[in-house]
């Protein structure tokens, strides 16, 4: 995803140092953006095996037809930077037609920057039901603009609508959420990996080997054990919280840090400085054993 989002990086720079060439010259948005974009995302530009210019419908010519496996999977539809492909609805229609003459499932319009991806044909529903996807490389952020671009890629493609749904529902589901639990907690549902074998600081009498570390702060995060033993337990969370401190409050820590690090700590000893950074640090302090 990282490549991908470079390559967007690299379009939007183009796109501010030469806006003026792109938005009178449709050749040099297909050459230099939309080509620029779909190589990332695996298609063989110059392969017509895969890609085909100036392809031919009952209704006129599509800009590109992206073939796999001897099959024509969407159209193309290329439109310099002058035009707003997301509002231009003559456009879209016209790719549409392109579509449904020759059973082609997507339609795909961009000016380089914007994209709008649409299915081309489904029983009871208006155009504007079937758009998959909006993308608006200039005005939403790098991350989802990359996701949603990644879904036109050779190998996801063919399953486009199903991502575009997934996408709609995380969405959708996120959104309503978040208005009751914070960002934070959301994300550690998803990502979580906390299991039974989990036990809170208040909970442990010293005794336990532990096998990870987790802190609350905002939702619970793993942290790096510098060793699987109480001892480590303490360092790891020493070195977490500096990370975290301010420059002053950081430099403490790592003196505190070096100091115990190098001298023997009884259980108990070790079990109240938890417990006391606990209390002075606002966090909660959890292992699994």
């Amino acid at each position: 995803m990282l490549k991908l989002q470079e390559t967007i990086i690299s379009v939007i720079k183009k796109v501010r140092e030469h806006r003026l060439l792109y938005e009178k010259n449709e050749e040099a948005v297909k050459q230099h953006l939309i080509g620029e974009i779909f190589r990332r995302l695996g298609w063989d530009w110059e392969n017509p095996r895969e890609v085909r210019p100036e392809e031919r419908t009952e209704d006129g010519r599509a800009d590109y037809a992206l073939v796999l496996e001897d099959k024509v999977v969407a159209y193309v539809e290329a439109k310099n930077l002058g035009i707003n492909v997301l509002r231009n609805e003559r456009a879209l229609r016209q790719l549409a037609r392109y579509c449904f003459s020759r059973g082609v499932k997507y339609g795909i319009i961009t000016n380089g920057t914007q994209w709008k991806v649409v299915k081309a044909f489904e029983e009871n529903s208006t155009l504007e039901d079937r758009i998959l996807l909006r993308i608006d490389l200039l005005n939403e952020p790098l991350e989802r603009a990359a996701l949603k671009l990644s879904f036109l890629s050779k190998n996801k493609i063919t399953r486009l609508e199903d991502y575009s749904l997934y996408l709609k529902a995380f969405t959708w589901g996120f959104e309503n959420l978040k208005k009751s639990y914070p960002k934070d907690f959301l994300f550690s549902y998803l990502t979580g990996s906390i299991k039974s074998n989990f036990l809170l600081l208040d909970h442990l009498d010293g005794s336990e080997v532990p096998k990870g570390l987790y802190v609350y702060d905002n939702g619970w995060k793993g942290v790096p054990l510098i060793e699987k033993n109480l001892k480590g337990v303490l360092l790891s969370l020493l070195l977490y919280l500096s990370e975290k401190a301010s420059k002053k409050e950081r430099n403490e820590i790592l003196i505190a840090y070096k100091q115990l690090r190098n001298v023997p700590l009884s259980k108990d000893k070790i079990m109240l400085l938890l417990r006391e950074l606990e209390k002075e640090k606002g966090v909660k302090i959890g292992l699994e054993i």
